[in-house]
């Protein structure tokens, strides 16, 4: 780490003094692997706030815009080069935060799901879950524009709105949304299984997660991802990158993996394969947001 990292990490750590044990990892490690690999080329893709790495489509990423663009769909690469742009049908862009890859509900192939559940003011009665099916090529020339129909789910929290950044699909279809901890603590929100209506879901907090946000550092959360081999779930926030393990459908274990200064404009998170991940990141101060590869070793708080 860099003086100006362990002096951060430092402050970080005791401002967690007053926090429950269990609350505050053992140990915070930093990126053994962090590699800026492209910044975004496409001049409208300025705040991708959310990515999906493709399973099928070799080297292909998954992401969109946050607020303020249509509801387009952007594919690229490692380079930030564009691969393609599709235009979702049957959805709104209001403030799409995350993207994720699972089954479809209804067919044996894999979709997009993508989150347009940003709530700055904490005050939408309801969000949305757009559920796409993942295509199977990209556009040529690639930016030409092709169509992608989208099922949608109205979603509404049982204790009230939050603002919710994070997303992550299992390999079972099970969805789950993660406040940003505007209102001081993380929730977690399932959806198990999605119903074949389209009534509003309701859904109560499964659990709190031990991330404390803490605002004047940056600690809120913008993204989520579960590893290929669905072990690891992986929180990220504009600072660190928390991993927890998924076992018995329940979450155990916390790591912290420290990014400090690095990518303070970051907040789309995927795993390239089940030890490296992808982070993507806005624009800011004119510059075009970047594409990072990234390792970090998995220490755990807990044995």
């Amino acid at each position: 780490m860099t003086v100006s990292d362990r002096l951060l990490v430092a402050i970080f750590l005791a401002s967690l003094a007053g926090c429950r044990p269990d609350e505050v990892p053992v140990q915070v490690t930093e990126p053994t692997v962090y590699d800026v690999t492209g910044v975004f080329q496409l001049p409208r893709l300025t705040e991708s706030s959310g990515v999906a790495v493709s399973r099928t489509l070799d080297g292909i990423l998954w992401t969109h815009n946050d607020s303020g663009d249509e509801p387009l769909l952007y594919a690229t690469d490692l380079s930030g080069a564009v691969r393609g742009v599709f235009r979702i049908t049957g959805a709104q862009a209001v403030d799409w935060e995350d993207i994720a890859l699972g089954p479809c509900p209804d067919e044996p192939r894999s979709c997009l799901y993508i989150a347009d559940t940003g709530d700055n003011f904490e005050s939408r009665p309801s969000v949305d879950l757009y559920i796409v099916p993942e295509p199977t090529s990209v556009p040529l020339p690639a930016d030409s524009l092709l169509t992608l129909t989208a099922r949608r789910l109205r979603v509404r929290y049982a204790d009230g709105p939050h603002d919710v950044e994070a997303l992550a699909v299992s390999s079972t279809g099970e969805v789950m949304l993660i406040s940003k901890g505007r209102t001081g603590s993380v929730g977690l929100y399932r959806l198990r299984t999605i119903p074949p209506d389209t009534a509003i879901l309701r859904l109560e907090p499964s659990e709190q997660l031990a991330i404390v946000p803490q605002r004047s550092f940056g600690r809120l959360v913008t993204g989520a991802a579960i590893s290929p081999n669905g072990g690891e779930l992986v929180v990220r926030t504009y600072v660190d990158l928390v991993f927890y393990r998924l076992e018995d459908g329940g979450l155990s274990d916390q790591a912290v993996c420290w990014l400090g200064v690095r990518d303070l404009q970051g907040e789309g998170v995927d795993f390239l394969d089940d030890s490296t991940l992808v982070l993507t990141s806005e624009s800011v101060a004119g510059r075009p947001g970047t594409v990072a590869r990234v390792r970090c070793p998995i220490a755990r708080a807990r044995p």
